[in-house]
């Protein structure tokens, strides 16, 4: 069964009848047992459940603590193009944007990058390029990582959806995660949202994670990206996308990330907006769902918010980024953002933050080496 098969199974009706006969009789069953499913879940995402979620949190907390200790991971973005030919309305590299300065970066400015990281102490980035194969095509992105795997002992990256085939050429190349968020399950919502370039294809996006686990990718980080749609409906066909991956690449470990809508383009409205407490809610129910996956956090959330989330399944997050081309080797060049970050702080203070508040920032946590003959 494919997983469009099994959301199929899971229509938001359901998933909506299910939020509407949670009794709190459900939700402390959901919080004091061992073993969850996406039911329980959805118990504890329910409206009801927030005078309990200082108990979920409390649980959240353990359940981290055990599986992950006291370890938060470390790692940077490396933006490789800005170019984009898909017209996602809620992103700052959209083509309807043409105001906005496009560069890719050649292959001495991608060396260049991995040494401004590298010096920061940096041991695992994640390249990014826009939805543009022709420009930025998956041997060019092939060549990125082998730049990069040169500088770094992980190397992910978050591009466009590609082939089996294609994800192979990165593997062999030095490549060891992929991110790539579905944005949206709702497939009327993504459509309308997703009008050009190959993005716009629903199932073909769908599927991305499952092709690059069967080309050896060793870790795959899913997520949504919240504000577009219901986030209580989507974190239920997240659960079970998750779920799939574990099961049908389950050579890969499987991470969750939890990008939320802030700034977005002019004449954007976000949908559905998120709150912190919405996001403390999903991810610390997620987490008891979850207790051995990962959980990333990138500087789209404020300093202080993103302190306060530690304690609660985080496991890896993100600092010092720059979100353009070149913004690490050439700080100076302000016109070419996809977004504005909120935690604006240097790797080193984001590590000093870490140890003071009583954690060990790992700044190497994989090495492709272990697999190599």
């Amino acid at each position: 069964m494919s997983f469009i098969d099994i959301l199929q199974l899971w229509p938001q009706e359901r998933i909506a009848d299910l939020y509407n006969s949670i009794s709190s009789e459900q939700i402390e069953a959901s919080i004091s047992r061992e073993h969850r499913d996406v039911t329980d879940l959805i118990a504890l995402c329910s409206p009801k459940a927030i005078p309990f979620l200082e108990a979920i949190a409390q649980q959240a907390q353990t359940i981290t603590r055990t599986r992950f200790g006291r370890t938060i991971s470390l790692y940077a973005p490396i933006y490789l193009s800005n170019v984009c030919t898909a017209n996602c309305v809620y992103c700052g590299f959209s083509a309807a944007h043409s105001g906005t300065s496009r560069i890719t970066l050649s292959e001495e400015a991608i060396e260049a990058e991995c040494a401004a990281l590298a010096n920061m102490g940096y041991q695992s980035v994640l390249l990014l390029t826009g939805d543009a194969p022709m420009i930025a095509s998956p041997a060019y992105i092939a060549k990125a990582c082998s730049i990069a795997r040169k500088w770094f002992a992980s190397v992910a990256v978050e591009v466009y959806s590609m082939d089996t085939d294609d994800y192979k050429q990165l593997v062999q190349n030095g490549l060891d995660g992929v991110t790539l968020y579905m944005e949206t399950y709702d497939r009327d919502t993504y459509t309308r949202l997703h009008q050009k370039g190959r993005k716009k294809d629903y199932l073909y996006r769908m599927d991305t994670l499952e092709r690059a686990g069967q080309a050896g990718v060793r870790r795959l980080s899913t997520g949504v990206l919240l504000g577009l749609f219901d986030w209580r409906i989507e974190v239920a066909w997240l659960a079970l996308h998750v779920e799939y991956l574990q099961k049908h690449c389950w050579e890969s470990a499987a991470s969750i990330s939890f990008p939320r809508l802030r700034h977005v383009p002019g004449g954007f409205d976000i949908p559905t907006p998120v709150s912190d407490v919405d996001l403390v809610q999903m991810m610390v129910a997620l987490r008891l769902l979850f207790p051995e996956v990962g959980f990333n956090l990138s500087t789209r959330e404020p300093a202080a918010l993103r302190d306060r989330l530690l304690a609660f399944g985080v496991t890896a997050i993100s600092a010092g980024s720059s979100t353009r081309p070149g913004g690490y080797s050439h700080p100076e060049d302000n016109n070419l953002e996809q977004f504005e970050i909120e935690d604006t702080r240097s790797p080193a203070e984001v590590a000093a933050m870490l140890v003071q508040a009583g954690y060990d920032p790992v700044w190497k946590d994989f090495d492709q080496a272990f697999f190599e003959e």
